[in-house]
């Protein structure tokens, strides 16, 4: 969990603007500080200077240095206005910061959202396989809008302390070497304990971001459960679950406030041991006239200025290390490995129309510790072909190179420039049932929707239809004819020159399955090459042509 990870600057523009005018901020401010620090100091010292050399002198002692660099009672005027004018201006500079970070948290966190939805489009749909919507859906929504804490609060915090600690430690150097060495010296005990309070802040901060993310999949198996839960009677049990679950998050968040209080409590402690030590140096010399009483006090005020921003950093760090762990996911989402590979067309100019459409030429695929292949075959166009084989024999992985999803180690394979795919999951969308038939077409023809549901058997189904999230509102086999309606839809608007289903009839009963063998038959004479995955009896019967798969993967 780095404090500014490269990464960020890489895939967000708007963090190298937020850095970048945040420095000059910065710097503005700092220098608004000192002058603010020197005209404050002068302006005391003209007031008090004359009753305390009274004092001295009444008591018999020296002025000393005391008087030196000290401004007439004449300057008063301008030492107060030029104050004002300081504070002025560090109170613009401060909040032109605090308003850029905020509008540069909205703007990271959309380009982050972007690179990493742009990322996920480009690669195969099993890319996150192994893992889960819910994660997708928890980092990108979530665990971003954490980034708020970290662009308001943190970032501001951090550019100070890299723009204006070095400024003020040098003001105080110049001021008075003895109280810059000290500085110096102490200085460095605060980012030891930043880090050691950084690394048991990450464990605590790591188990809490779990706990979200498992409660967020526990919420959402009850509520795609609900319906089944609610037959069977068993909700309550549920409720105790995520009841419980809360409980263990609540849990961990308490941890976390319990570590930043206990982190910010040591790091003003010692912050404040620092600038004691310095104040008892400037005192002692004060009281023996050793030092001027300008810029003592010019020391004095100067000094918790400049330990503020490396102890603002150390509070601030803990409000953002949710967004920041977040934020190694969403990096991890953009910099997935790519799969896809070229796919050669296959068609020429030269070739006839009966030059195959789809061709494996020992072709062979490699995924984690399983290899498929090598397999040779071709599907003609106004064939229907069908691959079978049993299950994990690596029928999905041939077709997911067919697609692009993935590479071929070896051999080669030809497809058409425009086919037509419906997966194993229908993948319905939250919208009408026309929507969803015309998914990714800017102008949905609604005609050929209804087209497309009525060749698979939904003539009752209405286009204007509402689904809820992931197609709720529909059966299992009415979500599959959907899918496959989809399809149709798109070979037909496209004029797609192959169709290519993954167990197509899997929900689907007899008298349905044979409607579906029909229409794909029919796309068939139609001139298309038809490429279908399956493993029921009757759907394989009604292929022109058998390809086995029997290698396991």
């Amino acid at each position: 969990m780095k404090p500014l990870d490269p990464r960020l600057l890489r895939y967000a523009r708007g963090a190298r603007t937020v850095l970048g005018l945040g420095g000059l901020f910065g710097i503005v401010r700092t220098l608004a500080v000192i002058a603010w620090c020197w005209c404050i100091a002068q302006a005391i010292t003209v007031l008090v200077l004359p009753a305390l050399g009274e004092t001295i002198r009444a008591a018999g002692g020296e002025d000393g240095r005391l008087t030196e660099f000290a401004y007439s009672m004449s300057s008063l005027p301008w030492l107060v206005a030029a104050a004002l004018v300081a504070l002025l201006v560090r109170s613009a500079s401060g909040w032109a910061m605090d308003v850029l970070a905020a509008r540069g948290a909205v703007r990271v966190k959309a380009q982050l959202r972007a690179a990493a939805l742009d990322s996920l489009d480009s690669r195969s749909p099993d890319t996150l396989a192994s893992g889960s919507d819910v994660n997708v859906a928890t980092v990108l929504g979530r665990g971003l809008d954490a980034l708020d804490g970290y662009f308001s609060g943190y970032l501001p915090q951090l550019i100070m302390t890299f723009c204006a600690t070095p400024l003020l430690v040098l003001a105080v150097l110049l001021a008075d070497p003895l109280s810059g060495l000290v500085v110096v010296i102490v200085f460095p005990v605060i980012p030891v304990f930043m880090v050691l309070i950084g690394l048991a802040t990450r464990g605590v901060q790591q188990k809490q971001w779990q706990q979200l993310q498992h409660l967020s999949h526990s919420f959402l198996d009850v509520v795609e459960g609900l319906t089944t839960l609610k037959i069977f009677r068993r909700e309550a049990r549920q409720v105790q679950r995520i009841a419980r679950e809360t409980g263990e998050y609540r849990s961990r968040t308490m941890q976390v406030l319990r570590v930043t209080f206990l982190s910010g409590f040591v790091l003003d402690l010692a912050g404040t041991f620092s600038i004691a030590l310095v104040a008892v140096t400037v005192g002692t010399r004060l009281v023996s006239g050793e030092f001027s009483l300008s810029l003592g006090l010019f020391v004095l005020l100067l000094l918790p200025e400049a330990f503020i921003p490396i102890r603002a950093v150390g509070t601030a760090f803990h409000a953002s290390t949710e967004g920041l762990a977040a934020a190694e996911q969403v990096f991890e989402l953009i910099e997935l490995p790519t799969e896809a590979a070229p796919v050669a067309s296959s068609r020429s100019v030269d070739e006839g129309p009966a030059a195959p459409e789809i061709a494996f030429e020992t072709a062979e695929v490699v995924r984690g510790a399983h290899t498929v292949g090598p397999i040779s075959f071709e599907v003609r166009p106004g064939e229907i072909v069908a691959l079978v084989g049993p299950s994990g024999a690596g029928k999905s992985s041939l077709v997911a190179a067919l697609l692009g999803f993935v590479s071929l180690t070896r051999g080669s394979l030809s497809r058409p420039d425009t086919l037509a795919w419906v997966g194993q999951r229908p993948g319905l969308l939250q919208g009408s049932v026309a929507e969803n038939v015309a998914l990714g077409d800017d102008e949905t023809d609604q005609l050929l929707v209804r087209r497309a549901l009525d060749a698979v058997g939904l003539e009752h189904i209405a286009g204007e239809r509402e689904l809820g999230a992931q197609g709720a509102g529909l059966s299992g086999g009415q979500a599959q004819r959907v899918a496959i309606a989809r399809a149709l839809y798109r070979a037909w608007r496209t004029d797609a020159a192959a169709l290519v289903l993954d167990e197509p009839s899997s929900a689907l009963d007899a008298q349905s399955e044979a409607r579906v063998a029909r229409v794909l038959r029919e796309e068939a004479r139609g001139g298309r090459a038809v490429l279908m995955i399956s493993h029921r009896p009757a759907l394989i019967e009604s292929a022109d042509r058998v390809v086995r798969l029997g290698e396991a993967e």
